[in-house]
């Protein structure tokens, strides 16, 4: 395309942008979530409940959607101050590799340097261990978003988040089913 050609569809581009601004600055743009809040508060409440339900400790609650942005954290009486951030990183983890939090766990068992880096690249957001759930849309397979639960051990703390998103119709949870052995976890009593 010739210089001249170019200038003349660059300023086609340019009436195009004016044109098209002032029809945006109208409005807002709809810029929709993998994961909505109603779902996300669906399952958060439905954590909890299961976590009374089997008398866990005091839990934090993250739901993020697919980009890794919060939608929601609820934090309950009692429940640590950084357990929020325990939440969100385990779900982080998720997101960030592809995998349920135990996976991740599992594969990098023997891989301290490349978890130390690993923490290092999401800025202080990955935690590797169980509790961080994908939330997989069931009609296409792909993850939609992640939950993360801190507070008990952490494979009860995944096992809430199991329980909550296989409630939900439409989504499945990555793990399906929470560790064999989650039921005889401790902390000790609370």
């Amino acid at each position: 395309m010739s210089f001249v050609a170019r200038r003349l569809a660059a300023g086609a581009g340019l009436a195009l942008c004016h044109s098209l601004r002032s029809r945006c600055d109208e409005q807002l743009v709809h810029v929709p979530s993998s994961m909505n809040l109603k779902l996300a508060g669906v399952i958060a409440e439905d954590a909890l409940a299961e976590a009374h339900h089997n008398d866990l400790h005091p839990l934090a609650v993250v739901v993020l959607d697919a980009g890794g942005h919060d939608v929601l954290a609820l934090r309950e009486d009692g429940c640590g101050v950084m357990r929020v951030g325990i939440a969100r990183g385990k779900a982080y983890a998720c997101l960030a590799m592809g995998m349920p939090s135990r996976q991740i766990r599992d594969r990098l068992k023997d891989r301290p340097t490349f978890v130390g880096a690993l923490s290092d690249v999401s800025g202080g957001r990955f935690v590797p261990v169980p509790g961080g759930v994908l939330v997989v849309d069931e009609e296409s397979g792909v993850a939609i978003g992640a939950v993360g639960v801190s507070g008990d051990t952490s494979d009860k703390d995944e096992m809430v988040a199991i329980v909550a998103i296989n409630k939900q119709d439409g989504v499945a949870a990555n793990p399906a089913a929470p560790s064999a052995t989650w039921a005889r976890s401790s902390l000790g009593p609370h």
